[in-house]
C-alpha cells in the first residue's frame, strides 16, 4: 500500500484546528483560548492562515524577546548553519558554545561572574530540577522552601516546587520535602494587610520556619523564588522582601536560587530582576529569552557550589547549536541597545494606560506588574473574601482574553482561578503599540463586562 501524502498547500484554519482537535493530547491549553492557526510573524506581531495579523503579547510566554524574525537572531541562525557545525554535540565543546559562555558571562550580576554553568534540557522546568539537585548535592540536606503562587514548571519536582493546586490535585504526593510559605501581594495579601506591612509578615513567616526548632521545617537545601511571580498572577516581589530572604537564606546556610526563566534578560527592566531588588541569589535558573526563541535552559551558580559528580545532570540537548547562536545575539542585542531601560519605561507607559483605560470599572481589581511583565485582576465585586477584596473572575478574565483576539491582540491568562489577563510584549515593543494594547483591553473589559 502507498500511503496517502498530505497536500502540498498549507490547510485552511479551519481543517487545521479540526486535524489539532483529533490527533492532539487533550493537555494542549493555548489553542483552546485562542484558536487561531499561524503561519508568519514579523516583529512584534503574527499573522494566521486567513490574512489576519496579531499584536503578540504572548511572545512565547516571553521567550522572544526580541520578537519574530529579528535580524540579529535571523543572521545568527543562517551563519551557524552555515558554517556546518553539528547541530547538537551534547556536552561537547564548539566555537558557539564558548562563544554563548563568555557572552552569557560578561553581563552576570557581579557575584556569579566567577561561577559555574550547567547547561539542561531545553527546558525552564530540567534548569529547575538542576538547581535543586545541586542545592541538595552541596549542603547535604534534601529539603527545599517554595512559596505559595509559584510556578516553576511540569515536570514531578518542578511541579512539586509549584503553588498551583490544579495540576497537582491528580497525581498525588509530589515531593514530601517541600514547603510552602507565604509570597507577598499587596492587592490579595495572605495576611490580609498588603503594602510593606504584609511584605514584612510573609518575610517573618520565612525567618520562623527556617529559625524555630518547633516549626516542623527541617533545615532546607535550597529556597526558591521568581523576582516576579508570573503565571501566579504577576505579583513583583518587594525589594524589602527580597533581601529579607537573602538574609534568611545565608543565616541558615540554604542555598538561595531565583527562578529567573521568565524575567531575566531585561523583561522586568532590569537585565536581572533578581538585581532589581538585591536578591543577590547562589543559583541563577535561565530559559526562554536566554535562547532567543530557540529551546534552552542553563542554571549558573557559584563557584563554590560545583560539588557534584560528572553526570549528575546530564541530557541530549545540551549542546543545542542553534540555540547557542541565537541566544548569544540576543543577550549581546539586549546589552547593546539598553533593552532593559526601554521595557522600564515602556512597562510604566502600559501599566499607566491600563488604569486610565479601566478607571472606574468595579471589576478591574489591580492593575500590576514590573517592566514588560503586567498583569490586569479581573473580579467579581458581588463576591468578596474574608477581608473584603473581591473574588476573582476567571470567567470575565476568559471573555477579555477573546475580546482582544477578535481585535487583534493576543493576551494570555493566568493567577488565581485564570483571572489575571497577562501581557508579555517582545521588548521591542514600540510606545504605538503599547497604547494600543492598553485602549484595545479597555474596549475589551467594556465589552465582556457588558455582555455578563
Amino acid at each position: 500500500m502507498t500511503a496517502r501524502m498530505p497536500a502540498t498547500e498549507p490547510p485552511a484554519d479551519e481543517l487545521q484546528a479540526a486535524r489539532g482537535q483529533r490527533r492532539e493530547s487533550a493537555a494542549r491549553t493555548y489553542s483552546r483560548r485562542l484558536p487561531i492557526a499561524l503561519v508568519g510573524g514579523e516583529g512584534v506581531h503574527v499573522r494566521d492562515g486567513a490574512g489576519r495579523v496579531y499584536l503578540d503579547c504572548l511572545a512565547g510566554a516571553g521567550a522572544l524577546a526580541l520578537g519574530h524574525g529579528h535580524p540579529a537572531v535571523v543572521s545568527a541562525l543562517r551563519a551557524a548553519l552555515d558554517s556546518g557545525v553539528p547541530l547538537t554535540t551534547l556536552d561537547l565543546d564548539t566555537p558557539l558554545r564558548d562563544a554563548f559562555v563568555e557572552t552569557l558571562f560578561a553581563v552576570l550580576p557581579e557575584s556569579l561572574r566567577g561561577g559555574r554553568i550547567q547547561f539542561c534540557g531545553p527546558t525552564g522546568s530540567d534548569a529547575v530540577e538542576a538547581a535543586v539537585k545541586l542545592a541538595r548535592t552541596a549542603t547535604g540536606r534534601s529539603g527545599a522552601i517554595a512559596f505559595g503562587g509559584a510556578y516553576h514548571g511540569m515536570t514531578q519536582g518542578a511541579l512539586a516546587l509549584s503553588g498551583a493546586h490544579a495540576p497537582k490535585a491528580p497525581l498525588g504526593a509530589l515531593g514530601a520535602d517541600v514547603q510552602h510559605l507565604p509570597f507577598p501581594s499587596a492587592y490579595r495579601c495572605p495576611f490580609g494587610e498588603g503594602g510593606e506591612r504584609g511584605a514584612d509578615l510573609c518575610a517573618r513567616a520565612l525567618r520562623w520556619a527556617l529559625t524555630d526548632t518547633h516549626s516542623g521545617i527541617l533545615p532546607p537545601a535550597a529556597i526558591l523564588v521568581e523576582p516576579v511571580q508570573g503565571e501566579g498572577g504577576v505579583h513583583p516581589a518587594p525589594a524589602s522582601f527580597a533581601r529579607a530572604v537573602r538574609r534568611a537564606a545565608g543565616d541558615a546556610g540554604c542555598v538561595l536560587i531565583a527562578d529567573e526563566v521568565q524575567t531575566g534578560l531585561g523583561r522586568t527592566g532590569a537585565l536581572w530582576g533578581s538585581d532589581g531588588i538585591g536578591l543577590d541569589p547562589d543559583v541563577l535558573v535561565l530559559s526562554k529569552a536566554v535562547g532567543g526563541g530557540q529551546p534552552l535552559a542553563v542554571i549558573v551558580y557559584r563557584a563554590g557550589l560545583d560539588t557534584w559528580e560528572p553526570g549528575a545532570h546530564a541530557g541530549t540537548f545540551r549542546g543545542n547549536q542553534l540555540a547557542l547562536a541565537a541566544g548569544a545575539a540576543t543577550i549581546r542585542h539586549i546589552v547593546d541597545h539598553d533593552l532593559p531601560a526601554r521595557a522600564a519605561t515602556l512597562g510604566e507607559r502600559l501599566l499607566d494606560g491600563l488604569r486610565e483605560q479601566t478607571a472606574g470599572l468595579p471589576v478591574v481589581g489591580d492593575v500590576r506588574g514590573r517592566g514588560l511583565m503586567v498583569g490586569v485582576e479581573l473580579v467579581d465585586p458581588r463576591r468578596c473574601d474574608a477581608d473584603g477584596v473581591p473574588r476573582p473572575d476567571g470567567g470575565l478574565a476568559g471573555a477579555v482574553q477573546r475580546a482582544m483576539l477578535e481585535r487583534g491582540v493576543l493576551v494570555e491568562i493566568g493567577g488565581r482561578e485564570g483571572a489575571v489577563v497577562r501581557f508579555l510584549p517582545p521588548l521591542i515593543i514600540e510606545a504605538e503599540h503599547v497604547d494600543r494594547i492598553a485602549e484595545t483591553f479597555g474596549q475589551a473589559v467594556w465589552s465582556a463586562w457588558r455582555a455578563t
